[in-house]
């Protein structure tokens, strides 16, 4: 598995089929999605972040294109909370295994509900972080549902 991460591990478990996009990160660049989609020449709307969410004590994963911004009252709402936070940082590093602008919502060290926004469902193919800084992964976003048992809402 050289090169590999606990993302591509999983997809490969479970047969399912993905491509590996690379770019050269730049340490500077402040918003890792938005990097990747121009580095890559992909539409934005394509090519999705990972946040991860407090509800109060537990966990979920937020899957939205990176140009909107997650609205944590539909995130709450579609996990059956009244209120949802930005989890912190140093939690969502621990939690994932994975470090900041490299969060990938595949392969996480502790697994929570996955919310992937509906508007990923027009695309064939979705970029979401491969697990590290500079990687995405290419997949039908389908199959990214059915990698991590998640659902989708409307939260961007």
């Amino acid at each position: 598995m050289a090169g590999g991460t606990p993302a591509t591990a999983l997809l490969t478990k479970l047969g399912v089929p993905y491509n590996v996009l690379s770019y050269s990160h730049d340490p500077s660049a402040e918003h890792y999605g938005t990097e990747a989609a121009e580095k890559l020449g992909a539409e934005p709307a394509r090519v999705f972040k990972t946040l991860i969410v407090d509800l109060g004590g537990k966990t979920a994963v937020a899957v939205v294109p990176v140009n909107p911004t997650l609205d944590l009252k539909a995130m709450a709402a579609a996990c059956g909370q009244k209120r949802a936070a930005m989890a912190d940082p140093a939690v969502a590093q621990r939690r994932t295994g994975y470090v900041l602008g490299g969060i990938s919502p595949l392969g996480q060290k502790q697994r929570s509900p996955l919310v992937l926004d509906e508007s990923a469902l027009r695309f064939d193919a979705i970029l979401v972080s491969g697990g590290r800084r500079g990687m995405e992964i290419e997949l039908a976003p389908e199959e990214l549902l059915r990698a991590t048992g998640g659902r989708t809402a409307l939260i961007a």
